[in-house]
């Protein structure tokens, strides 16, 4: 993912660029626990990181308050457990500010305010970046928004996920196989 050569240049972004999260003798490293508790694998893990890296920035650069996408905040938030790489170190030394997660007060207003703030900050990635944002880490706003919030964390070990058009079509060919079944015994 090339950033611009003014970004690519700005010590600001070499710092973060340079930057591994977390301690580096860990059996499970920030990558690989960020894939765990997500489900996914290293390679989108990684992207995500690099994501959340791009995010840092524009939080110090933008000039208005950025939102992230809910891929992004599962790196935040993975990255706040680590509280002394983030506040002694991360905070400090590569970003040279304080950068707080605020959850959201909730209520239309506040709905309303991130909508906005996200999608000023897809406005500003591609600003500092010279390229959209990838879609499959930031979606629009209106998904952001609209359709991710009613999302649920489930543990696969204990259900079954099937797609909508899976299931609809073991459902179909159960009411098929009923309704031959209940017509064969009439006859």
């Amino acid at each position: 993912m090339p950033a611009e050569p003014s970004v690519i240049s700005s010590d600001l972004w070499q710092r973060l660029a340079a930057y591994e999260i977390g301690p580096e003798q860990a059996t499970l490293s920030f990558r690989d626990r960020l894939a765990r508790e997500n489900r996914w694998d290293s390679a989108f893990a990684d992207r995500v990181i690099g994501e959340y890296k791009r995010f840092c920035y524009l939080a110090r650069t933008a000039g208005h308050e950025v939102t992230p996408s809910d891929a992004v905040d599962q790196a935040w938030h993975l990255h706040l457990t680590y509280s002394r790489d983030y506040w002694q170190r991360f905070c400090p030394e590569v970003l040279g500010a304080e950068l707080h997660h605020g959850p959201t007060a909730g209520g239309q207003a506040e709905r309303t305010r991130y909508y906005d703030q996200y999608a000023a900050t897809l406005k500003s990635y591609e600003d500092a970046f010279g390229e959209p944002p990838p879609a499959d880490i930031w979606p629009g706003a209106a998904r952001r928004f609209g359709v991710d919030p009613k999302g649920v964390r489930v543990n696969p070990a204990d259900v079954m996920i099937l797609p909508r058009k899976v299931a609809y079509a073991i459902i179909a060919l159960f009411g098929a196989a009923f309704a031959l079944l209940g017509w064969g015994a009439l006859q």
